[in-house]
């Protein structure tokens, strides 16, 4: 009895496993096994060692300069409750271009890297917009097809360009869903090819007509950098950030099993070296004296479109509603390099914050209670 039992388990357990192959679902078995058969619930800012990745070379580091309070202000205790129930790994507050505090829990240190998650959208436009600055690219008006030209065969796909891709107005047909494993986040975050993944989504609106955040959108912009560039979008970043910022560490950029940065998510990188891209764009591009990035496009990544309800640039979110101005790279679970060009300050904070709440145009409450709790305690 037992033995047919079992035979039967046998049949239908293969069974499932033919059609998850057969249907496109195969990367579940990944997704499983990098989740809960390592106690965890859905994606975690340590995944980045259970990927491939390419490495981010830094190049002669050039480490924060310490403020003459650094450490010497506690922060607020409510606030320091509230970032130990919300699981934070790291918080530093940055002024006037010198770190002024900087706190870890459990376990994390000023050289432990997590994942940056949806942080490395505003990466991946950053370093089109400097392949564009070196006419790698026409700019961001270019078509998508000219790089991919089967999108002039598909449906709405000959209008979108590289500024709808940015700007979160593609159209594509993808349901931005973190929790449904069936839908395209966790395909393209657990499968063996971003290209089976994204590049045949297709399209449910009209690019340009409508603002709908998407990882989809900033992999296929990642697709068009890559073509470009013609080398690793990991190296490029080398050159053109990570060397030139005198980052403190390499970083590691996860790719899929063809060697194809994640460029929608999963740069893994330290507090300290993430906060250095904030401070890139307090600058006005500029670092140490020298301009990395063009101003005129720093401008336009922070400038809120009509879309978005003023909520959303070109890979930031931002928020000018507020009583202190301000605008961030964002990831889920509150990875966040806030940037706050009145105090000349920057807030960096990651961890696996699982109970964000969000205001009518889907920034996290949250960010606006960190500007307004550091700003009061170190103005």
């Amino acid at each position: 009895m037992f033995r047919k039992f079992l035979k039967g388990v046998l049949v239908v357990s293969a069974a499932l496993i033919a059609l998850s192959y057969t249907f496109g679902y195969s990367y579940l078995f990944k997704g499983i096994r990098e989740t809960y058969l390592r106690g965890e619930t859905g994606s975690n800012i340590n995944d980045g060692t259970y990927f491939s990745s390419h490495t981010v070379a830094k190049g002669q580091s050039i480490p924060w300069e310490k403020d003459s309070a650094y450490n010497k202000n506690a922060l607020p205790k409510a606030l320091v409750e509230d970032l130990k129930k919300s699981k934070t790994a790291s918080f530093l507050v940055i002024k006037n271009g010198r770190l002024l505090h900087e706190e870890y829990w459990d376990g994390y240190n000023q050289n432990s890297k997590t994942n940056s998650f949806s942080m490395a959208k505003a990466v991946t436009v950053m370093l089109v917009g400097k392949a564009i600055e070196q006419k790698k690219i026409k700019g961001f008006d270019e078509k998508f097809s000219a790089f991919f030209q089967n999108y002039d065969n598909v449906q709405f796909g000959k209008y979108l360009t590289l500024n709808n891709l940015a700007e979160m107005e593609a159209g594509l047909n993808w349901n931005e869903d973190y929790n449904n494993p069936f839908l395209p986040n966790a395909k393209a975050y657990y499968g063996k090819s971003l290209e089976e993944a994204v590049l045949l989504r297709g399209f449910k609106d009209q690019p340009g007509t409508k603002f709908e955040y998407q990882s989809g959108a900033t992999q296929l912009l990642g697709f068009a950098l890559r073509k470009s560039v013609n080398k690793t979008i990991a190296e490029y970043a080398s050159d053109n950030l990570w060397q030139p910022l005198g980052m403190e560490q390499n970083a590691e950029w996860n790719t899929d099993d063809f060697g194809m940065e994640k460029t929608f998510c999963c740069l893994n990188s330290s507090s300290r070296d993430f906060a250095k891209l904030g401070q890139l764009f307090l600058n006005d591009g500029k670092f140490n004296g020298k301009q990395i990035l063009n101003s005129n496009f720093i401008e336009e990544m922070r400038t809120p479109t009509k879309l978005s309800k003023e909520a959303y640039g070109m890979g930031l979110w931002i928020n000018n509603d507020s009583s202190i101005k301000h605008y961030y790279f964002r990831g889920i679970y509150g990875q966040y390099i806030i940037i706050i060009p009145e105090k000349q300050m920057i807030i960096v904070r990651t961890g696996m914050d699982k109970r964000e709440t969000f205001d009518e145009k889907h920034r996290p409450k949250q960010v606006e209670l960190y500007v307004d709790e550091v700003v009061k305690n170190y103005n």
